[in-house]
């Protein structure tokens, strides 16, 4: 862990440098979430010593973001894949991820961060559309941190661009999938949302039933949310939505955790008649080969994660244009055409 400068661990750790120099000599004084925090931002730093380049403005963006780590894993993995070899600035990345938490939570980070002050020079997002959340992104650029929201929007806040997918376009090809692959006795569909405070789930899902209302208001729309994409929460949910369904059903996954709903659909005997997931993230991929999911909605997170990167950067003035929201296209993908860069590691 000697390989950085105090400094350096110490502001991507977001600690004293007196608490990182205990660490780093095992002194006492130190508790174990320092230790840890030591410990990630060395590794963090590591990764990221290609795009480190002497002579080049540096720029340390914070991310925070609230999701299950299977996701927050893929969108670090996009946002490393730009990093490196940036021009004309040399970028590096400074993670708050959490699995599930409240409002409260991630205003308290944001604020910890508009705290450091000039330590972040912008803040990348996926957090709750919520009133504190906007309030606090706005605290921000009155200390002159801008902010990107990632995959999901903030609405009424003064960030400066938006960057993922376009979210009514993805509902309606959802339901298009789901009344046109399904049989034609599809007689309801499971919706999941990881929390409907997330505005891009949320105008997902309007946009899908919104859809399904006009080309099959036959069909039952059945919605389950704020489980947090995670496993235990997500199966407890749909296990007491479908208590009483017994035919098979549409599957519409907005957020995720797909292994624990259909292990939960196997458990009570209610076969998906279609199942359409979004991400392909490592469960996914599985499950799309597998032939247990049919199609996921897959938009490219490294697409956005260059969008906000070039926001910042023209935020900075350190490339030309002005920081403009981009929605990335959606892509309708099966176990036949997986994109190319993620097959690696299949049989």
């Amino acid at each position: 862990m000697r390989s950085h400068r105090v400094a350096d661990i110490a502001e991507q750790a977001g600690l004293s440098e007196a608490t990182v120099d205990r660490v780093l000599h095992g002194r006492p004084g130190a508790s174990p979430r320092a230790v840890r925090a030591v410990e990630q931002a060395v590794a963090e730093l590591d990764r990221q010593a290609s795009a480190l380049r002497l002579g080049a403005r540096s720029l340390v963006l914070d991310v925070v973001m609230q999701a299950p780590d299977r996701f927050s894993g893929e969108v670090t993995a996009a946002l490393e894949s730009q990093l490196s070899g940036l021009r004309p600035a040399a970028v590096r990345a400074r993670y708050h991820l959490r699995e599930s938490g409240t409002v409260d939570d991630v205003v308290a980070t944001l604020e910890g961060i508009g705290r450091r002050g000039r330590t972040s020079h912008a803040v990348l997002l996926k957090v709750p559309d919520e009133p504190a959340v906007a309030a606090a992104i706005d605290d921000l650029a009155d200390r002159g941190i801008p902010a990107v929201t990632l995959v999901t929007d903030v609405h009424g806040s003064r960030r400066i661009a938006y960057a993922g997918p376009d979210h009514v376009s993805a509902g309606r090809t959802a339901a298009h999938l789901v009344q046109h692959w399904g049989r034609g006795d599809l007689a309801s569909v499971l919706v999941t949302l990881s929390r409907s405070s997330f505005v891009g789930e949320r105008t997902r899902v309007e946009a899908f039933v919104e859809q399904m209302s006009a080309t099959a208001p036959h069909v039952e729309v059945r919605r389950v949310a704020d489980a947090d994409g995670l496993d235990a929460a997500t199966a407890a949910v749909v296990a007491a939505e479908l208590e009483d369904v017994t035919a098979p059903l549409g599957v519409y996954s907005v957020g995720g955790a797909n292994r624990a709903i259909l292990a939960t659909l196997r458990a009570k005997r209610v076969p998906p008649s279609v199942y359409v997931g979004h991400d392909l993230d490592a469960d996914n991929l599985g499950l799309l080969r597998t032939g247990e999911i049919d199609l996921v909605l897959h938009h490219d997170l490294r697409e956005d994660a260059r969008a906000a990167i070039t926001a910042v950067l023209q935020h900075h003035r350190l490339v030309p244009g002005a920081p403009t929201s981009l929605a990335s296209g959606v892509q309708v993908v099966t176990r036949h055409n997986i994109p190319a860069r993620m097959v690696r590691g299949s049989a």
